[in-house]
């Protein structure tokens, strides 16, 4: 759904940066974690275990603002693309943002999937407050596997996804100079 509006909501533009911030930090993280539970040292190892449960608690948090996120976007709508775009770049503009909806929910979903089915069954103690229950699932080294790879899949998939997306919005800044990156970030203007 597409609506006539000119810009994005205050709520979008802070949805946007907020989780973006959540998901570089998020993969950040998660790329350091295994080399942190293999060290030697076991304060480093310990060191691992806090990084996983913040990990877990900011994935849980992107899971819960990209579905906000999602809901603003089908009520709100988005500004529509600049004319000037071909077909063949509005359907890449449609495919990356429609696909970093899925990354955005389906990485956390299998990180939780993930940490439901596995053996060793870890608690999820969001951000030292509460602990987050599991899904109810059966515990399952295979299925544990299995989501594993799969979140690390899409990670990587969003990582591209975010290298595309901000490709684009550099190409519609600089090259086009439309107003495309001025409506995620209201303090830059159109350049002339």
């Amino acid at each position: 759904m597409s609506r006539a509006i000119s810009s994005y909501s205050r709520t979008a533009i802070t949805l946007h940066w907020l989780i973006a911030l959540l998901l570089i930090g998020n993969f950040v993280g998660g790329l350091l974690m295994e080399d942190l539970f293999n060290a030697a040292d076991p304060a480093t190892r310990q060191l691992g275990f806090t990084v996983a449960q913040l990990h877990k608690s900011i994935g849980l948090t992107i899971l819960v603002l990209s579905l906000v996120r999602l809901g603003v976007r089908l009520v709100a709508g988005a500004p529509p693309l600049p004319a000037h775009m071909t077909p063949v770049e509005r359907l890449l503009s449609k495919l990356t943002h429609w696909g970093f909806y899925a990354v955005m929910i389906l990485v956390p979903l299998s990180g939780w999937v993930m940490v439901s089915a596995s053996p060793l069954a870890f608690p999820t103690i969001w951000f030292g407050l509460f602990e987050w229950p599991h899904l109810p699932i059966a515990s399952s080294k295979e299925t544990a596997g299995a989501a594993s790879e799969a979140h690390e899949l899409m990670a990587f998939f969003g990582a591209f996804l975010f290298f595309l997306h901000v490709g684009g919005a550099l190409k519609h800044h600089f090259w086009d100079r439309d107003d495309v990156l001025a409506r995620m970030l209201p303090w830059v203007r159109r350049p002339s």
